[in-house]
């Protein structure tokens, strides 16, 4: 009786939901800090919302074998401030593309200050470790116009950290032809020493905030195809 009763149980217990597999579970982890003016983050978001559903970033997804990756937004800035503005959403199509670049335009500003990028990929590497889809390729897309200042957790030991769970973590740095850090260098040469890490990582440079949509639509048809 106690058997019949147990299985009759089971019967009717729900189904343990399994994570949904997409190709690529893609954080993007955009720069908020206070360097940048109304004008500019809105120039920001438009050039990710036109990026992410550009035809030739929808083409390079159905060219993967289940033909979907899945998307979270993150803005960061403040030391232990970096905050989720975009939880994840699948992309496959025209349809998903469009749902997904509103939610960009339409996610509110996150507070922030200064440059924690080291937070900034902690928290993203958190973010994926709790997505509710399921991939092999795991990537964090950081982008930002300056150095790694006053983090928690310094860039270079949380993507050594992300490498090491198997995440790449892959940068945009903003800064104009010939433009240098205070330590004298270009800023991009900062992020492959500092943030980029995992096969294949690399770098891409954007002149300014109104050449974010062109830089980025090259970045993830890359880290996609």
């Amino acid at each position: 009786m106690r058997r019949r009763h147990l299985l009759a149980s089971l019967a009717a217990a729900p189904a343990v939901t399994q994570p949904v597999e997409v190709d690529l579970l893609l954080a993007l982890a955009v720069d908020a800090s206070g360097s940048i003016d109304p004008d500019e983050f809105q120039l920001q978001r438009e050039g990710y919302a036109e990026a992410l559903a550009h035809p030739g970033v929808l083409a390079a997804i159905r060219g993967k074998p289940r033909g979907a990756i899945a998307v979270a937004m993150v803005e960061w800035g403040s030391p232990g401030g970096a905050a989720t503005v975009m939880e994840w959403m699948r992309l496959s199509d025209g349809a998903s593309a469009r749902a997904l670049a509103e939610a960009v335009l339409q996610a509110p500003r996150s507070p922030q200050s200064w440059n924690a990028i080291g937070d900034a990929l902690d928290h993203c590497g958190r973010l994926i470790a709790m997505a509710p889809f399921r991939a092999a390729e795991r990537v964090i897309d950081l982008s930002g116009d300056g150095l790694d200042l006053r983090s928690h957790i310094s860039a270079a030991t949380a993507r050594d950290e992300a490498v090491s769970a198997g995440i790449t973590i892959n940068a945009l740095a903003v800064a104009a032809a010939g433009q240098v850090t205070r330590a004298g260098e270009p800023l991009a040469e900062t992020y492959r020493r500092e943030v980029i890490g995992g096969p294949g990582a690399f770098v891409v440079t954007a002149e300014d905030r109104r050449d974010i949509a062109r830089a980025l639509r090259a970045k993830l048809i890359r880290e996609i195809a």
